[in-house]
């Protein structure tokens, strides 16, 4: 909180030309303080959002060939696919290994009568992290 508070009065106390780099600088500093504080009071937080923005480029990229789709439910599909494939690749798994675990598991396993077994195969779940690194 030390080093917070001394930013911010360097941010007030420096003098710069209004229309200047660093004038601009402190002048957008000024009006986001409160946002910025997030980032400097929690050193988890990331200052750009490149991850997200790399995570969903296959699905932007894949996007343009959608509207070429002849069907809703084969949209949703390519959809669905690339929601798994991006999850295994957050959840740091291999995406072909993730696939064909589920195509493997899924056929056996009774999820429509129990929802609650899809849980074991979700790319977070300790069985699912083991099979598929």
């Amino acid at each position: 909180m030390q080093n917070t508070n001394r930013f911010w009065n360097w941010v007030e106390q420096t003098n710069a030309l209004k229309n200047s780099i660093l004038g601009k600088a402190l002048q957008y500093a000024k009006n986001q303080k409160v946002y910025l504080m997030n980032y400097l009071e929690d050193g988890e937080c990331q200052l750009s959002n490149n991850l997200a923005e790399r995570s969903i480029r296959p699905f932007v990229v894949g996007r343009k060939a959608w509207n070429f789709s002849t069907s809703t439910k084969g949209a949703a599909a390519s959809g669905v696919v690339y929601s798994l494939i991006q999850t295994a690749k957050l959840n740091w798994l291999d995406p072909y290994k993730y696939l064909n675990y589920l195509f493997e598991e899924l056929p056996d396993t009774p999820f429509k009568e129990y929802p609650e077994l899809l849980q074991a195969l979700l790319p977070w779940s300790a069985e699912v992290q083991e099979s598929c690194k």
